[in-house]
C-alpha cells in the first residue's frame, strides 16, 4: 500500500496532480479543496494517499491532510459511494464541513454536491452520523486569499487564468466565500454562458 508520496510537483491536471519522485512521476488525483493548497509547479509537495487497485487500474487519491483521507475512506465504505463520488464530495465540502451537515441532517447541502441525490444524501446521513467528528478537521489556513485559492482551483480544472479570474470576479464575493464556494458558483455561471 502506498500511504504517502513526497516529491516535486510537475504540474495539475483536471483533477490530477503528477508528482515526481525520484524520477517517477504519479498521478494523484486530488479533491479540488486539496489542489488548491498545492505549492507551485517545480516545489516539494507531500500528499497522504489511499491506494486502490481495481482489474482495469491502480489509482493513486491523494490528500493535505489525515483528516481529508479519513473522510475519504469512511466515504468509500458507503454502499454506492466510490472513490469518484468521493472526492467529489471532498471538493465540495471540507471532511469537517462534511461531518456537520451529517450531523444537523443538512439535506439541501449534501444534494448540492454533484452526483449526490436525494436517496444518497438520506444514506449518507443515516451511514455517517457518528463516524465523523466536527471540529476534528481543523486545518491551517491558507496564506493565500480565498479569490486566488479559487483562481488556482479554476487553473487545475483546465481554464487558463485570464478566464479563471474573469469567472471569479464575475461572481458576488462575501468575506465568509470559501475557495471551494467561489469556484463552484464560477463554473455555474460559465456553463451558462455560451
Amino acid at each position: 500500500m502506498i500511504g504517502q508520496i513526497k516529491g516535486i510537483l510537475l504540474g495539475i491536471e483536471h483533477q490530477t496532480a503528477l508528482v515526481d519522485v525520484s524520477g517517477v512521476g504519479y498521478e494523484v488525483e486530488c479533491p479540488i479543496s486539496t489542489l488548491c493548497e498545492l505549492p507551485p509547479v517545480g516545489q516539494m509537495v507531500t500528499l497522504l494517499t489511499h491506494f486502490v487497485v481495481r482489474e482495469d487500474a491502480q489509482l493513486l487519491y491523494g490528500f493535505l491532510t489525515q483528516e481529508d483521507r479519513e473522510s475519504f475512506r469512511i466515504l468509500i465504505k458507503i454502499s454506492g459511494v466510490g472513490p469518484k463520488l468521493a472526492i467529489g464530495i471532498l471538493s465540495g465540502l471540507s471532511g469537517d464541513d462534511l461531518a456537520k451537515a451529517v450531523e444537523r441532517d443538512d439535506l439541501a447541502t449534501l444534494t448540492r454536491l454533484p452526483g449526490i441525490g436525494k436517496k444518497t444524501a438520506e444514506r449518507l446521513v443515516v451511514e455517517l452520523r457518528g463516524r465523523m467528528s466536527p471540529g476534528g478537521n481543523d486545518q491551517a489556513t491558507s496564506a493565500k486569499s480565498p479569490v486566488e485559492d479559487a483562481v488556482l482551483g479554476l487553473i487545475a480544472l483546465g481554464y487558463k487564468e485570464s478566464e479563471a479570474r474573469k469567472a471569479i470576479n464575475s461572481v458576488s464575493t462575501d468575506p465568509d466565500t470559501t475557495p471551494e464556494g467561489l469556484i463552484r458558483a464560477s463554473l455555474k455561471q460559465m456553463l451558462r454562458t455560451p
